[in-house]
């Protein structure tokens, strides 16, 4: 049994009680504790990556009890692959917060940071159902501490408005694991997907109806219509490198679709005919937010929401092409997203305001920065969104909703383009005020350093567009044969208690 899987839990873990128990007061200890760290993340995170991605899925027991009594770890290439996206945009966004002094404007920040990482790792390599929503709930507790940092009345509202949606996705959450485990007598995610699929024909009223509401949970997490009402305000008022960071968390919420629906209920012909309508209906509100956004915040929100949408068109099909095409566009919508929130902080910090009107002027690396993030965020050519999107559009070829997919996807680009535009428009050409005096952070290098990351990541998911999308149909593969997780976690377990 390899002990690697649990290591992207237990190092952030150990950190965030580090920082917590032993470094508080001292800032500058804190930085580098939290930024080796994860740093060190990553790097993990690419060795996992690298051993799934010869076909590996591996699997941790705690306590090495067996399954499906005991707990278990599970890291296939959809694992790493989530891994390895949480840690890049997590080293580039805490290298942004501290280079700007982010970090500084309240307490705990580096604390909170480590807990989050120690969520979404969780969350991705859990193979328990319930263990899922312990680290869902571990993310929400961390995410309303990150997310009123440095504090704000808009601020507080937006929060309490977070919390309050995602603690009723909680308790539908709680409801979804009771039928389900009333319907098939476990919770360990293999051994549910091996009962369901014993289950003689007309037997299966419960498990659909506990089906259909962890649908629902997962579609709240990734802000799906209608659903969707609280990611705006959260997102526009949270810190920039905060909102940078959630751009992975409504991916959380996908994640749970993906895996629920091609590990569990694979057969089930509804979960199309319920993600597909809603998918189609949150690219429209994402891109039409984002052309009638009033403030830079709110439009990165937007865009945000939108991005979902376009991905779920993918993973709602369900099937191998589509399911790589939208992995594909996963990379690059978390990516692009997180760059957006971080250029979008940059931008307020030199106008003082947030409005979608002329100011003062802004610096010519900022429109050039703008610019690329502009034509990332929309899918134009020639950087990975547009690839993305195009590969999308393909693999929904067959798909009886064609029509309705193409027309969502080129008419919301449309959209999001003249949104872009609008606002790109009024920051940097009809802006004239002379430039206003900037506080600079401790480190600006360093932040502008963890926002080249970002646009370099998708710079490189661009030129290296063909491995990466090997890989995404591989995963792919690996995801529609679920036979090989059920039987990597309920075999082999000679040696256990």
């Amino acid at each position: 049994m390899s002990y690697l899987p649990i290591l992207p839990v237990l190092l952030p873990a150990g950190l965030g009680a580090l920082i917590l128990l032993l470094l508080g007061g001292r800032p500058g200890a804190q930085r580098l504790v939290s930024l080796a760290g994860t740093a060190a993340i990553l790097g993990l995170g690419l060795q996992l990556l690298a051993m799934a991605g010869q076909g590996q899925i591996l699997v941790y027991r705690l306590g090495n009890w067996a399954a499906p009594f005991g707990i278990v770890l599970m890291l296939d290439r959809l694992a790493a692959l989530m891994l390895v996206l949480t840690g890049v945009l997590a080293l580039a966004v805490l290298a942004y917060a501290i280079g700007s002094g982010w970090d500084r404007r309240g307490a705990h920040f580096h604390t909170l940071w480590q807990f989050q990482l120690m969520g979404l790792n969780g969350a991705f390599l859990t193979g328990d159902a319930f263990n899922l929503f312990v680290f869902f709930e571990v993310l929400l507790i961390v995410s309303y501490g990150l997310m009123i940092h440095g504090a704000g009345t808009m601020r507080l509202r937006a929060g309490v408005q977070y919390i309050a949606y995602n603690l009723a996705g909680s308790t539908l959450f709680l409801a979804a694991l009771g039928v389900l485990y009333a319907a098939t007598g476990t919770l360990n995610m293999a051994d549910m997907a091996a009962r369901v699929a014993q289950m003689p024909p007309g037997q299966g009223g419960l498990v659909g109806l506990g089906a259909v509401l962890l649908m629902l949970v997962f579609a709240l997490k990734a802000a799906l219509v209608p659903m969707h009402f609280w990611l705006p305000a959260t997102y526009a008022n949270a810190p920039g490198p905060v909102a940078a960071l959630f751009a992975i968390m409504t991916k959380v919420g996908v994640y749970g679709i993906i895996r629920s629906a091609t590990l569990i209920f694979p057969d089930m012909a509804l979960l199309p005919a319920l993600l597909l309508p809603a998918a189609g209906l949150t690219l429209i509100v994402g891109q039409t937010g984002l052309l009638g956004a009033r403030s830079l915040g709110r439009m990165a929100a937007f865009a945000a929401l939108g991005s979902v949408g376009t991905l779920m068109l993918a993973v709602a099909q369900l099937t191998p092409q589509a399911l790589a095409a939208g992995l594909y566009y996963l990379l690059h919508s978390t990516l692009a997203a997180g760059a957006l929130f971080l250029a979008a902080d940059m931008i307020l910090t030199r106008r003082a305001e947030a409005w979608l009107r002329p100011g003062a002027a802004l610096p010519g690396g900022l429109a050039v920065l703008y610019f690329l993030l502009a034509i990332a965020v929309t899918g134009m050519p020639p950087l990975s969104g547009f690839l993305g999107k195009l590969l999308i559009l393909q693999a929904s070829w067959q798909s009886p909703a064609m029509v309705w997919i193409w027309v969502a996807v080129l008419a919301s680009s449309l959209l999001a383009i003249c949104g872009m535009a609008r606002a790109g428009s009024v920051l940097f050409w009809a802006s004239r005020g002379a430039p206003l005096p900037v506080a600079r952070g401790p480190a600006p290098a360093l932040a502008r350093a963890g926002i080249g990351l970002l646009v370099a990541a998708l710079i490189a998911l661009t030129v290296f567009a063909a491995p990466a999308l090997r890989l995404a149909e591989a995963t792919a593969a690996q995801l529609m044969t679920p036979s090989a997780y059920v039987a990597a976690v309920l075999q082999g377990q000679e040696g256990v208690k």
